[in-house]
């Protein structure tokens, strides 16, 4: 979702076209066993403009509760998913609240739950948002306008260059993070979106091998995003919490778009589903028991046909785990 929408044109005017396209949907249908009538209470915590929810519910789930930082994902989901009245639930709030939020509705446990991370074609479309540099706009970059007080220009112009260059290099693995900070610090303050992406271009004037069709300023945007908005550290905690309120045998399926997310779900999702038992004599070692199984090892990608349809998908990969019946 991230590196697809930096690309040329064409890319982006078929991402601006296919925004209403849940990723995967099919596959997500299937890996939560939306069919199965045992399968009845859904999260959607990253519900977005309610694609996915949709087609969940319509496939046979039965409740359903969305939940989104974005204000205006909240209300295009409330549009869309009014059809099914009361079985449906909107919370604007961060999921890693998902636990308080599925308490008020009375539930204790979930049958499915679903993370679809990153950013969605209508927050990249909203001009006034600062995500996309295809539009010149205030650098923003905040998924919760009301609660976020730390933009993305306040970080450009206010962190200094070692601070800014090591933001750069972690959230966005941009090698060349040093020169970058460097150029924006002497030539602060910038306040939009084209201004900080042509300086980014005028510094990576030869773009790395293999990165020709990819905007130069993309790593640079994706890693103030997940700055701003704490992305990285939230996907940590709420991984965790999805499973304990899964009930035995519920599952949990998480798309991520970009290398950092997937690296972390891939290492949670392994160390959730092994056990360790301490060697005798060395009770220190701290134990534990697997709570989950691994339903696919190797992450689940869009296929061709989809990604030709819509290439916002190219980049995302699906990755699911089952609550164990002793977990």
């Amino acid at each position: 979702m991230d590196a697809v929408c930096w690309q040329l044109g064409r890319a982006c005017e078929a991402s601006a076209m296919n925004q209403h396209i849940a990723i995967m949907e099919r596959e997500i249908v299937e890996a939560l066993r939306a069919a199965d009538p045992a399968v009845k209470r859904l999260i959607d915590g990253t519900v977005g403009g309610g694609g996915h929810t949709l087609a969940l519910l319509r496939a046979g789930i039965d409740e359903a509760l969305g939940m989104d930082l974005d204000e205006s994902a909240i209300a295009q989901a409330n549009a869309r998913l009014a059809e099914f009245g009361e079985r449906v639930s909107l919370a604007h709030r961060s999921y890693t609240t998902m636990a308080d939020a599925a308490s008020a509705l009375g539930w204790q446990a979930v049958d499915a739950i679903l993370l679809d991370l990153g950013l969605s074609s209508l927050q990249l479309d909203d001009k006034a948002r600062g995500f996309s540099f295809r539009f010149d706009a205030p650098l923003d970059m905040r998924f919760d306008r009301d609660q976020g007080e730390t933009t993305a220009q306040d970080l450009v112009n206010n962190l200094p260059a070692a601070d800014l260059a090591g933001l750069l290099f972690r959230y966005g693995e941009e090698r060349q993070a040093r020169r970058i900070a460097g150029a924006i610090v002497e030539r602060r303050p910038i306040q939009t979106t084209r201004q900080l992406a042509e300086l980014v271009a005028r510094v990576k004037a030869r773009p790395a091998r293999g990165s020709a069709r990819i905007h130069p300023a993309t790593r640079v945007f994706q890693a103030l995003r997940i700055a701003v908005n704490g992305e990285l550290d939230a996907l940590e905690r709420v991984l965790p919490i999805a499973v304990d309120l899964l009930r035995q045998g519920g599952r949990l399926a998480v798309i991520s778009f970009h290398s950092l997310e997937d690296r972390i779900v891939k290492q949670s999702f392994k160390a959730l589903s092994t056990s360790r038992v301490a060697p005798p004599g060395m009770a220190s070692i701290g134990q534990r028991v697997a709570r989950v199984s691994l339903v696919n090892r190797k992450p689940i990608s869009p296929t061709e046909e989809e990604v030709k349809a819509n290439p916002r998908s190219r980049s995302a990969k699906l990755r699911v785990v089952e609550k164990l019946e002793w977990a």
